[in-house]
């Protein structure tokens, strides 16, 4: 796609270089001169870890403007998860870093260093952060965790980043750096909790139809009440259900990819039963309210330049949905669509239309069941494929077995685009 380049360049480095730049500044404004090394060390590492704990606040962001200037939410996402881990350990390394530097003069100072109940305030405050951040990071090692129990871990993350910086503002005082986190972190976090998770950002649609689908899916249609948003096909919007008069919403925002773009800002979106709240989703009513946010995404950025190669797992159909009935195709294009059974096979009875209509459509459906696809002899089938872009969107694992088939048939992996969604 004529976009592309750009893209990758951007998802590839627009995120770690904002996860960069807070610690980087902190470390340059803080850097300790004529000091021993441990005790050296113990300051570049609390300016770091508080650093990177700015950078992991801002990287949760969900602003449309913010994630396509860092390459998509999935790219911010990543980077919030490595700043914080690395802030959780560089953080860890300060007392333990200042404790060796006190043993080397009398064992008993570093003992009392490390015992919290032996110090003031300020110090309680540093002491608290690093806990509240261990219990916070469990998020990380726990992926089947429910998600409001998820959102608590999650703000346990938030309020420990606030008592880090206030134990560095009791200590050293007001130093524009130090004041440039604070505000940074509360910004940051006042957008995530105010505009994102309350919802004061979001957009009021109503569901104007309900039209289900095989394989536990529906597709939801949706009219905006006031201004519209500027989807293309591609991206995914976080849509929060509120109740009608059979029907009881979740009360919380989830990623749904957007199927259908129509006049009016009228949107699609394609919601199988995969978890608690899109099962019960599958009960949706018209006229129900519900709120969007987005959109976010990057996927099928662009024009396409070259021939076109789709692969799709499930679900994973809807982006490619929203791009053929967005227009018809002007390169060649083909698409694997891969389903368990015919069943399960959503929207197959449209793209078996669009075939016999659109000239540059070719359309390869294959039930595989339970298991992986025979993805070597359907590749096989592929014409001129080292000459095509590859856009991938189903379960990771199915991704995961694809791409490795595709570099050794000499597919370039600056021409294989997918993005994961696994992110809450």
């Amino acid at each position: 796609m004529t976009s592309r380049p750009t893209s990758a360049l951007v998802r590839r480095f627009a995120a770690p270089l904002a996860a960069l730049v807070p610690p980087v500044a902190a470390v340059w404004w803080a850097f300790p001169e004529n000091l021993p090394l441990w005790r050296s060390i113990a300051i570049v590492a609390a300016w770091a870890g508080s650093g990177l704990l700015v950078s992991s606040i801002v990287l949760m962001m969900r602003e449309t403007h913010v994630a396509r200037l860092l390459g998509g939410l999935e790219s911010m996402y990543r980077w919030h998860h490595r700043s914080g881990m690395l802030a959780y350990l560089l953080l860890l390394c300060h007392p333990l870093a200042l404790a060796l530097d006190d043993w080397l003069e009398a064992p008993q100072l570093a003992w009392m260093l490390l015992a919290p109940w032996t110090q003031s305030w300020p110090l309680w405050l540093g002491w608290a952060a690093l806990l509240l951040l261990m219990f916070g990071l469990t998020t990380t090692f726990a992926a089947r965790l429910p998600y409001r129990r998820w959102r608590f871990f999650h703000l346990a993350l938030g309020l420990g980043v606030l008592l880090g910086l206030a134990h560095v503002y009791a200590l050293l005082g007001g130093a524009n750096i130090l004041l440039f986190l604070i505000v940074t972190t509360a910004l940051a976090l006042g957008w995530r909790l105010i505009a994102s998770d309350v919802g004061a950002a979001a957009h009021p649609y109503h569901v104007v139809r309900v039209a289900h689908q095989p394989g536990e899916m529906i597709e939801v249609l949706l009219a905006p009440y006031a201004s519209a948003l500027a989807v293309s096909p591609g991206q995914f919007v976080l849509a929060a259900f509120g109740d009608g008069p059979h029907y009881r919403g979740c009360g919380e925002y989830h990623p749904f990819t957007v199927s259908g773009i129509e006049a009016d800002g009228v949107l699609r979106l394609g919601i199988k039963a995969l978890g608690p709240c899109s099962q019960r989703i599958q009960n949706l009513e018209a006229g129900v309210l519900v709120h969007l946010q987005g959109p976010f995404g990057i996927f099928l950025d662009g024009t396409p330049s070259r021939p076109q190669l789709w692969v799709a797992g499930g679900i994973g159909i809807t982006p490619f949905m929203a791009a053929l009935r967005a227009h018809r195709r002007v390169q060649p294009t083909t698409l694997i669509y891969l389903f368990r059974s015919a069943a399960d096979a959503a929207f197959l009875d449209e793209l078996s239309a669009l075939v016999r209509t659109d000239p540059q459509f070719e359309l390869l459906a294959e039930a595989s069941g339970r298991g992986l696809p025979d993805f070597p002899g359907l590749l096989a089938r592929i014409s001129q494929i080292t000459e095509r872009d590859v856009n991938i969107c189903g379960p990771m694992p199915m991704v995961d077995a694809l791409m490795p088939q595709l570099r050794q048939l000499g597919v370039a992996a600056d021409a294989i685009h997918f993005e994961r969604f696994d992110f809450r």
